[in-house]
């Protein structure tokens, strides 16, 4: 296949990563609303209408500039949280946990299925655009939730890792550990910036890229 201008793999990722974002967030409040909290669906949360979810720095300005920036080989980003109400869980500590869990497996589930639609594309359009179009936003859509479940299994606030890692801690000690939630953020910007967040991600999310690959048969070129 030949390759998409920068244009156009903007345009192919934008379904990938509207996905990724909304699905990861409402996998959450479905999750919750299992283990006894309804806030999410209270507040009609529990939609794939990408508008509900939609933060404009995180899941348009940052996705948009990385891709530019990257030349399109690089991307992530977020929506708005869906609210959670720890109160109502069943058994709050340990189900905070599943509850952040249920973001990165969403991903992981995404991947696979991105993985597949690569494969249609290829069993069905191998030489059109549309085949092409159709095969890089799986690509695109396999790489982007793999990014998005390791980046969310890191443990610094508020990422979904935190929430994991809080959960086998002692009241205090979470407490001190959640306090760096403000901060988390600059964190992740600076991990960036100096070329550790890109060390952290990329040797797992290219071992499950190729994992993927290789059970449809297909190319683990990223």
């Amino acid at each position: 296949m030949t390759q998409l201008s920068l244009i156009q793999v903007i345009a192919v990722a934008i379904i990938p990563i509207l996905f990724a974002i909304t699905l990861h967030e409402v996998s959450h409040g479905w999750v919750a609303k299992i283990l006894g909290d309804k806030t999410a669906e209270r507040l009609g949360r529990l939609t794939v209408n990408p508008i509900k979810h939609i933060d404009p720095i995180g899941t348009v300005l940052v996705p948009a500039a990385l891709l530019v920036m990257s030349g399109g080989a690089f991307v992530f980003g977020w929506a708005k949280p869906v609210p959670i109400t720890w109160q109502n869980l069943k058994n709050p500590r340990r189900d905070m946990a599943l509850v952040a869990l249920a973001g990165p497996l969403s991903n992981f589930a995404m991947a696979i299925f991105w993985g597949f639609i690569m494969k249609i594309a290829i069993l069905t359009m191998p030489q059109s655009m549309s085949g092409l179009a159709l095969y890089s936003m799986g690509k695109i859509g396999v790489a982007i939730n793999l990014v998005l479940m390791i980046l969310n299994l890191i443990p610094i606030p508020p990422l979904d890792g935190s929430r994991v890692v809080a959960s086998f801690l002692s009241g205090q000690l979470a407490y001190i550990y959640a306090r760096i939630e403000p901060f988390g953020f600059f964190i992740l910007l600076g991990l960036l910036i100096i070329g550790v967040l890109q060390q952290i991600l990329f040797p797992p999310v290219i071992y499950l890229y190729n994992f993927i690959m290789g059970v449809y048969g297909l190319s683990s070129y990223l």
